[in-house]
């Protein structure tokens, strides 16, 4: 097994019913952007009734039928914010307590050392977060929480650091398939091929995500030099 292999991120998605939400986060090929996509999957209908909304900088889920909300806790946060120089992409509303801390002088680290997975037993769904630091030169990290143990019991916190590769990304998702109860992402993030162009690489992600299950995805890429963001937002509802 080749440790240092690269995929491209459809063969990885394409064949996979449910990978639930997915964060990549790295540098263009080019080595002239920072690059990053959060997307969303859904397999109830509490879950898929949401679009990705842009605010700024900012993404936000809303219900598309707000008629049809169930439960509004676990399904509409912020999962896309910027906070001084980084910007923070997670699945939840620790997106917001991410912020708050790097505000008060802490660290991504320290917030989430505050958090925990997601109260949905028996899925226990992880909690998965990606900082993008732009303060000096241009580094990222990756988070996941997840449960210890099939009761939910304790929580364990893995944080993985990266030194930016042009042309290499990081792919972290919730779950590994679909399942009852869904099997958990385990291992380290998944090093994905990161093209030059927004476009393909956008597209490239929404076209082999489950037709059945995909709801939104957002991509930003973000030119090192000047700072001007170029965004892509795909929403299943419309």
């Amino acid at each position: 097994m080749n440790v240092y292999q690269i995929e491209n991120i459809k063969d990885l998605i394409k064949d996979n019913e449910y990978v639930g939400r997915g964060i990549v986060t790295g540098l263009s090929a080019d080595g002239k952007k920072a690059v990053f996509a959060y997307f969303i999957m859904g397999r109830s209908a509490n879950s898929r009734n949401r679009v990705f909304v842009e605010k700024g900088d900012e993404v936000v889920i809303y219900p598309f039928d707000a008629s049809k909300v169930e439960d509004p806790s676990l399904i509409i946060y912020s999962p896309v914010r910027k906070a001084g120089k980084s910007v923070v992409v997670t699945n939840g509303d620790q997106t917001d307590t991410v912020c708050e801390y790097l505000a008060a002088g802490k660290t991504f680290e320290e917030a989430l050392e505050t958090r925990c997975f997601e109260p949905d037993a028996p899925n226990f769904t992880p909690r998965i977060s990606a900082i993008l630091n732009f303060a000096d030169g241009f580094t990222y990290k990756q988070s996941i929480l997840k449960s210890g143990d099939e009761k939910g019991s304790v929580c364990n916190r893995y944080t993985f650091s990266y030194t930016p590769v042009a042309g290499l990304g990081h792919f972290i998702h919730t779950y590994n398939c679909n399942g009852n109860p869904i099997p958990t992402f385990t291992g380290e993030p998944e090093r994905v091929k990161i093209p030059d162009e927004i476009d393909v690489f956008a597209e490239e992600i929404w076209e082999n995500l489950n037709e059945e299950n995909k709801i939104s995805l957002y991509v930003r890429y973000i030119d090192l030099a000047t700072g001007k963001a170029e965004n892509r937002m795909f929403n299943k509802n419309k």
